[in-house]
């Protein structure tokens, strides 16, 4: 398998916004990504702090003020935007009306491959009665400027399961966490944190669909093993051609496809 285009944390990143945890998170991830050849895309949590993530994460060193860290990243012609809908001192989500504004002036020209949206507080519903207090609110007015733009993905974390929705017909792709997880399996109105079930989620681009995979943390016992070799033997006698590194196609499919990792804390 090809290595991912971009890495992309869609939060927290620090549990109350230590500069020295996002110095520590910078030693663990840059020298991976560097040997990956992939971006690094950071999204700011309800746990981070704006001054110390710009520091620490973006190496600004000159931060005015605590704005929201709205950005923009190309990967090979497919637009990733971060979303900052954090709430300084809150652990729910917002999103300003400036933020809007400058999100549909982004969205009003398309991207070459379309476009990502990165954000921590996912526009969904929650499973779970109490995490209702720190949803993401007004999701009615992202709505407006999501549908009918070239958003073709919203990635979030903020919920600690993986959890997949449509928000304004785009499909929404939450990541578990990298930290402690929720047990769904609790009495209705119940939430219990649990030390397991981690993953990541694997996201891929294709031209005409987008595909999120839920890759679980930890080492189990293997059943069998099929090696590259093996793999393209049996492909070759389907009459499958690889088009891409990264993923099997069949012939017609184009060949553009874009594996993009996203890690949620």
């Amino acid at each position: 398998m090809a290595g991912p285009r971009a890495i992309v944390f869609t939060g927290d990143l620090a549990d109350k916004g230590e500069p020295e945890a996002y110095a520590r998170i910078r030693r663990i991830v840059d020298p991976v990504a560097e040997r990956l050849g992939a971006q690094v895309i950071w999204v700011m949590g309800n746990h981070d702090d704006r001054t110390a993530f710009r520091r620490g994460l973006l190496d600004e060193r000159i931060v005015a003020g605590s704005r929201p860290v709205d950005r923009v990243d190309d990967v090979n012609g497919l637009r990733v935007i971060t979303l900052d809908s954090t709430v300084p001192g809150h652990h729910h989500g917002e999103v300003a009306p400036e933020q809007l504004d400058w999100l549909a002036e982004e969205l009003s020209i398309p991207a070459p491959h379309g476009t990502v949206l990165a954000m921590h507080h996912p526009p969904i519903p929650s499973v779970l009665d109490l995490a209702a207090s720190v949803e993401l609110r007004d999701q009615h007015e992202l709505a407006e400027v999501v549908a009918g733009s070239d958003i073709r993905s919203i990635i979030a974390g903020h919920l600690h399961y993986s959890s997949m929705a449509t928000f304004a017909g785009v499909p929404v792709s939450v990541a578990s966490a990298s930290c402690y997880t929720q047990d769904l399996n609790v009495p209705v109105g119940g939430t219990r944190g649990r030390d397991g079930a981690r993953a990541f989620n694997l996201v891929h681009v294709y031209p005409t669909t987008v595909l999120h995979s839920v890759v679980p943390l930890g080492s189990y016992p293997s059943l069998d093993w099929i090696d590259a070799g093996e793999s393209a033997r049996r492909l070759a006698e389907s009459g499958i051609r690889v088009t891409d590194a990264a993923t099997p196609t069949v012939p017609q499919e184009p060949p553009f496809t874009m594996p993009i990792p996203v890690l949620a804390g």
